[in-house]
């Protein structure tokens, strides 16, 4: 489990039902076309930042992308006729662009007014690890109006589902670490075990998945998306990135910044926080939200939360027992009591699961955690969790020991007195012993020279705080992060506020740039 952040737009409502994901052509990891290099205790190969990077060869640059039928998984539904699907080749290693080749998975909708097309506009959901093939003919519903002028395109990046995804461990070993690892250890022997587990996990990665994962860091998948631009013949990309999409955004505008079309951030991703930055985020922007719908039950913040504390506490000591013969940990319900923030239409589901787990039921917090988990009802889990361990830990240059792990203990229980002990071990934990060093403390997001981005907050956001937009429309630069401010819950406006969603469509259909610092209440 991990506190960091999921695909945005999935609600709890979405996520508690049997949701059928769509295939592309091919299912499961790409196989590397060509020599396949040794992990072992690899470098990011990631090019030089700059535009362009090494030149492509034109056996890369010229593909034709052939669109045909998108199969669907064992027991899945593929979409409807108008989705179609196709691979686009791209260099394993850009530091070697006639090198060895993975393929990326996209899935496309065409436009329905031919004449007033805008061109390809190209969706990521967030995760890292969500897969755009997956969830965006899902969600189309709520892009209906951009689908008229723009062809609707989701991708999986490299290193997720159908473009190499990483594979870390497998069903039996993912329940049997959820069942017995403590994530908030009081003891050394606890915290030996939590560190072993994610070391384990580390090694996992290495095993299975060793020759992509020293490649799959966000400047690479940023790479990849300018291949995909002029392989769909667009002259600029146009681009809508929710959550850890931001951060790709950004990634983009900073090494293409000449070839950013009309793009969005929604759900921001502060620029400026390197892991340890980003627990602290966390720590306050769940709390904010916890905070915020323990206000709108009736109950005092303080109360509730000291009374939710007192639950985890007692869940530590006793697991509860529940139908299917698991336990809810605290370590579960914690997970369950985070999804539901994500929304504030899934508020009720928690208002529910606590009262439940209060009277010694822990079925309703174990399902939530089971669909934040992506678990379903036959014990297969999805990987979009080990995608996103491979891509952060390709990205951040840091590694905390236990020992500072420790140290942060007494800060972030202040910040958080829920959350708080977990994100602070889970700073030593995400990557320990990762087979791979980092590319960065903190990823550059400037752009001079791009067109306007206009980068979404809102207020009471728990995954990626309200703070992380204002500092990203600063770093992309005057006159290109232009700051609009939802006053609201949830993570993600867009389609779920009529204020947000009206000057988002504005800009990407009519080329509206809003002023920069409005706010919609």
């Amino acid at each position: 489990m991990t506190m960091r952040v999921r695909a945005a737009t999935l609600t709890v409502a979405a996520l508690m039902v049997v949701a059928t994901a769509v295939g592309c052509d091919a299912k499961g990891a790409e196989s590397v076309e060509g020599d396949s290099p040794s992990p072992g205790d690899a470098k990011n190969t990631a090019a030089s930042p700059t535009e362009g990077g090494s030149p492509l060869p034109v056996s890369l640059t010229g593909q034709r992308p052939v669109w045909g039928d998108c199969k669907a998984p064992d027991g899945g539904e593929r979409p409807a006729a108008a989705w179609r699907c196709t691979r686009v080749k791209v260099p394993l290693d850009y530091a070697k662009p006639s090198g060895p080749t993975i393929s990326v998975a996209l899935i496309r909708k065409e436009a329905r007014d031919k004449d007033r097309r805008i061109g390809s506009l190209l969706f990521n959901f967030g995760g890292p690890g969500a897969s755009g093939v997956d969830i965006l003919p899902r969600m189309a519903g709520e892009y209906e109006k951009l689908g008229g002028r723009y062809d609707l395109v989701g991708f999986d990046p490299r290193g997720v589902s159908r473009s190499s995804g990483v594979v870390c461990r497998d069903d039996k070993e993912i329940a049997r670490s959820e069942a017995s690892t403590d994530l908030t250890p009081e003891t050394d022997a606890e915290a030996a075990a939590y560190i072993k587990d994610n070391s384990d996990f580390s090694a996992g990665c290495a095993r299975r998945s060793g020759t992509v994962i020293p490649h799959v860091g966000t400047s690479n998948a940023a790479r990849d998306l300018d291949l995909v631009r002029q392989v769909l013949g667009d002259d600029k990309l146009h681009y809508f990135g929710i959550s850890y999409g931001t951060q790709l955004g950004a990634a983009y505008a900073h090494l293409f910044p000449k070839n950013v079309g009309r793009a969005v951030l929604d759900a921001v991703i502060d620029p400026t926080g390197d892991s340890l930055g980003h627990a602290r985020g966390q720590a306050t922007g769940f709390q904010r939200a916890l905070g915020n719908y323990l206000t709108s039950t009736g109950e005092d913040p303080k109360k509730g939360t000291d009374r939710i504390a007192k639950l985890l506490a007692k869940l530590d000591r006793s697991p509860l027992p529940t139908a299917d013969g698991r336990k809810l940990t605290d370590g579960l319900a914690l997970t369950g009591i985070a999804l539901p923030l994500y929304s504030k239409t899934s508020w009720p589901y928690l208002t529910e699961a606590l009262n439940q787990a209060e009277q010694g039921k822990g079925e309703a917090l174990l399902a939530l955690a089971d669909s934040y988990n992506d678990r379903d009802k036959k014990g297969h889990y999805g990987t979009q969790s080990h995608s996103q361990r491979a891509i952060s830990c390709a990205d951040s240059s840091l590694r905390p020991t236990p020992a500072q792990a420790k140290a942060l203990l007494p800060e972030f229980r202040k910040i958080s007195p829920v959350f708080g002990e977990f994100l602070a071990w889970d700073t030593a934990g995400w990557c320990a012993d990762w087979p791979v060093k980092g590319e960065h403390d903190t990823p550059p997001a400037s752009a001079p020279g791009a067109a306007p981005i206009l980068v979404v907050g809102t207020t009471g956001d728990p995954a990626t705080p309200y703070e992380g937009a204002r500092r990203m429309a600063d770093e992309l630069g005057q006159g290109v992060g232009v700051l609009l401010t939802n006053r609201g819950e949830g993570h993600g406006a867009y389609g779920t506020a009529s204020c947000v969603t009206k000057t988002i469509d504005a800009y990407l259909l009519d080329g509206k740039v809003p002023t920069h610092g409005t706010t919609c209440s």
